[in-house]
């Protein structure tokens, strides 16, 4: 059986990595994409769990192989999908990737040829609930929260490229619903062979 990247994306404040820690939790035959960064480990953070810990100039050697699905900078760190890494966890298993709109459009277009990806956007039952969830939060100055709210925007904008929706309006329904979708997808892609 060929196994599928699953590119789950969705605005911040959706739910998405609760959502993929419980998909993982439920099923052994996914596994989590790791992405690498070149900052310096949180306390607690370990190499190889949250992130592939790796200096700045091993990062941009890498970048110059084409060993990156995406990859952005974000206050003077870089940030990356390893393709190197789902590669070889494709070979065992489907792979999650937990990962915004343009990455997973770009990862989509990289992994022609290599296996099928299928894109999965998170979203929210409405606007106002989550502009709610966020200000909830209270993490950010107003400033910022007006421009992550134009992000999130832009990334509902993108629903039409991506194969599936899933409204997490309850967490365990959209669960639920995200494991039939990938059980379907493996079984559909294991009915090709």
């Amino acid at each position: 059986m060929r196994n599928i990247l699953f590119a789950i994306s969705g605005p911040s404040g959706v739910g998405k990595g609760t959502l993929v820690k419980r998909i993982l939790s439920e099923n052994d035959n996914l596994a989590l994409s790791i992405s690498c960064t070149s900052r310096k480990p949180r306390r607690g953070e370990e190499n190889g769990r949250e992130y592939y810990f790796v200096s700045r100039e091993e990062f941009q050697q890498r970048i110059s192989e084409n060993d990156f699905l995406e990859y952005d900078e974000h206050f003077g760190n870089y940030y990356g999908t390893p393709k190197s890494f789902v590669l070889e966890q494709l070979k065992d298993k489907s792979v999650i990737l937990e990962i915004d709109v343009v990455g997973a459009l770009h990862a989509k277009e990289l992994m022609l040829g290599e296996c099928r990806t299928v894109l999965i956007m998170v979203v929210p039952p409405d606007f106002d609930t989550l502009r709610s969830r966020l200000t909830g939060r209270s993490s950010e100055t107003e400033e910022e929260m007006l421009t992550r709210m134009e992000r999130v925007k832009y990334e509902l904008s993108m629903q039409d490229k991506y194969d599936y929706i899933v409204v997490n309006d309850d967490l365990n329904e959209a669960k639920e619903r995200l494991l039939n979708i990938i059980d379907q997808e493996i079984i559909r892609e294991g009915d090709k062979i």
